[in-house]
């Protein structure tokens, strides 16, 4: 999974698109082209990051620094201004985000190797249950749709470390991290969607891309991970995960939701964990036991129950 975009918890489209003007309808019939590159993209995150030999936290700063790279031309030619003129507290938030999306990476990507693909892509995408969470504690009364989405999300989450727990505690565990990796991606919607009421896709992501890389260089140096002397093998997934999950999946993402709204963007992103777990049967083998299936069904209609309440709600 990659992380969920910030854009999930954005407000209603607007009437046109501050960065291209265009208005929204207009741009239907490319946003949904656009929607399925991006959720073919994130599909192929868990799959990349289980076959790749290096170290999690390796992957993760290679993942950002070079999507920063190839940002960079974009944001310094096209965005230069923007980003000198980016007042402080969106600064300081873009930046809180991207420390908060570190923690993501680094709970998220070891998981991956130690539990199936299919749960912990279905655990690191209950991020709408705690974004929903957060908001109530912050004074938000979400609808009665979203508290049993919610409970039934939870509910799924409970069957789902049963189903690993049977199989080895390691599993457990890796579980227990996708689920962590879930709530701070919470914490990154929240962050994000705040931050893209004044700024632009390209500056709030260059500014939380870099500010990421950053973090887990220094997580990577703190625990000796290898940054280098991998094989041509490993640093060609480097680049597939970056430009597949990276920049086509979380660039798109953030794109076509102006167009296509919050709920239609967060109700795709659930295609992710059966797109995952299809591109890990098929290519590495990797099939969930078949009690995991039942499980991964009710984690994925509480999240659709959440998703769909937002939407009546917003409507």
């Amino acid at each position: 999974m990659s992380a969920a975009p910030p854009a999930r918890t954005m407000p209603a489209v607007p009437k046109a698109d501050a960065e291209s003007g265009v208005a929204p309808h207009a741009k239907a019939p490319l946003d949904f082209a656009l929607l399925a590159v991006a959720i073919a993209g994130v599909s192929l995150s868990a799959p990349l990051i289980a076959a790749t030999a290096a170290p999690a936290l390796a992957i993760a700063f290679w993942r950002n620094a070079m999507a920063v790279g190839v940002l960079s031309p974009f944001a310094w030619l096209r965005h230069r201004r923007e980003l000198r003129g980016m007042g402080r507290r969106a600064f300081w938030l873009s930046i809180a985000s991207g420390l908060v999306l570190a923690l993501h990476f680094g709970l998220w990507l070891p998981s991956v190797t130690m539990t199936s693909v299919a749960s912990s892509t279905a655990l690191a995408t209950t991020t709408p249950v705690w974004t929903t969470l957060i908001l109530f504690l912050r004074g938000h009364r979400p609808p009665r749709m979203v508290w049993l989405g919610s409970a039934l999300a939870v509910a799924g989450v409970v069957l789902l470390t049963g189903v690993d727990l049977s199989l080895s505690p390691r599993a457990l565990a890796g579980d227990a991290l996708a689920l962590g990796g879930g709530i701070a991606a919470a914490g990154y919607v929240l962050l994000g969607a705040e931050v893209r009421r004044t700024v632009s896709t390209t500056a709030y992501t260059y500014v939380c891309y870099s500010t990421t890389a950053v973090a887990l260089l220094a997580a990577c140096l703190a625990s000796g991970s290898a940054l280098g002397g991998y094989d041509g093998g490993t640093w060609a997934k480097l680049i597939a995960l970056t430009a597949a999950a990276q920049l086509l999946g979380h660039s798109l993402l953030n794109r076509v939701v102006r167009g296509l709204g919050a709920s239609t963007t967060s109700t795709a992103i659930l295609l992710e964990t059966p797109g995952a777990a299809l591109v890990a049967a098929v290519w590495l083998g990797q099939t969930p036991p078949a009690a995991a299936y039942p499980a991964l069904a009710v984690i994925l209609a509480g999240l659709a129950l959440v998703i769909m309440a937002d939407r009546r709600k917003a409507g």
